[in-house]
């Protein structure tokens, strides 16, 4: 085997790393409205989202990958020691938020390695500004998007059972809930896994692996959407705790409200190939679930803290992937 050989198949399983990451950081958002309104056991959650995410596989294609693959940074210029900075600042800043219990952004700290990297390498003409504007444009509204709906649907639904026994209530929604959690996972897979998707096409495209045309083997679909929902077996437990109990506090009836909501914008989002962040959508959702009760019942100084970690993402992640990229081409 020749090094380029071994080094695009290291960079591949580092990319694997990362979309584990990603399914071990984003678990709180599949199964955290699941587990705090007691449907399931945190065990049987993480299965139930894990098999959802891999159904994902088989669903849309893959038009987020093909954005994240060309539409941040200038193909041409994408070199493995631009594709490792980039996972290497992404995987940093994942593994941060996780340690302090913070939910934040896989797709947009990998985003952030992308334009760190390579702004260090190319300055800032090598950034692909419409693909760059759509995605920051959705840090505010995917969880605008979410909050809406969860605000509206949690309306609908107390108006729909507002003759029933609160205990009746309760057993609807605990089984409606599983249905949603079902749905918000094969969102979050729908949406999550193509970015690794379509980093590893994009080596294999540089590299001469793909031939003249980018596209996402089928092969790599079924990889990185397998590979995520090893990580969501994992689970991300601290992150949990915050996004389920900490922002608000649910009962099934605003759980299945915040999952459907959250599940709609992120499926909308993948058709439209735009990567967003589950993590932004589904913590909107419940704020919006939340505030039906009284403004009060959010927690806001928690959501303020899960704010500034959304603001960093892109900007810590960048500096991160930057200084690698500065130290990789110091030693090659």
């Amino acid at each position: 085997m020749d090094n380029s050989l071994a080094l695009i198949l290291f960079i591949i399983l580092i990319s694997l790393i990362f979309d584990f990451i990603n399914g071990f950081h984003d678990a709180a958002n599949s199964i955290s409205c699941v587990v705090s309104t007691r449907v399931l056991s945190p065990r049987n959650a993480v299965y139930w989202a894990a098999f959802f995410n891999f159904v994902a596989a088989f669903t849309v294609g893959a038009p987020v990958a093909v954005t994240i693959g060309t539409g941040i940074v200038t193909p041409n210029i994408i070199d493995n020691s631009l594709i490792l900075s980039a996972l290497f600042g992404a995987i940093a800043w994942n593994l941060i938020t996780w340690y302090v219990g913070l939910p934040s952004s896989s797709s947009h700290a990998l985003i952030g390695g992308l334009i760190g990297a390579g702004i260090v390498k190319g300055g800032f003409h090598v950034l692909v500004w419409k693909g760059i504007i759509k995605t920051a444009a959705f840090i505010i509204l995917s969880p605008t998007i979410g909050f809406v709906l969860g605000l509206i649907l949690m309306i609908l639904n107390l108006n729909l059972t507002r003759n029933f026994h609160p205990a009746k209530a309760d057993r609807v929604f605990r089984k409606l809930q599983l249905v949603s959690a079902a749905i918000h996972s094969l969102g979050h897979g729908m949406n999550d896994a193509q970015k690794t998707m379509g980093i590893i096409a994009i080596v294999l495209f540089s590299s001469g692996y793909l031939g003249p045309r980018f596209y996402i083997p089928f092969w790599i679909v079924l990889i990185c959407t397998f590979t995520i929902a090893l990580g969501t077996m994992a689970g991300g437990w601290r992150i949990v705790k915050t996004m389920g109990t900490r922002i608000t506090k649910l009962r099934p009836m605003g759980g299945f409200s915040a999952e459907t909501a959250a599940a709609t914008s992120l499926i909308g989002a993948t058709l439209g190939g735009i990567p967003v962040s589950t993590t932004h959508t589904i913590t909107g959702a419940i704020m919006g679930v939340g505030t039906t009760h009284r403004l009060t019942a959010v927690r806001w100084g928690v959501a303020g803290s899960i704010v500034w970690a959304w603001i960093l993402t892109i900007p810590v992640s960048a500096a991160i992937s930057g200084a690698s990229y500065i130290l990789l081409r110091s030693m090659f």
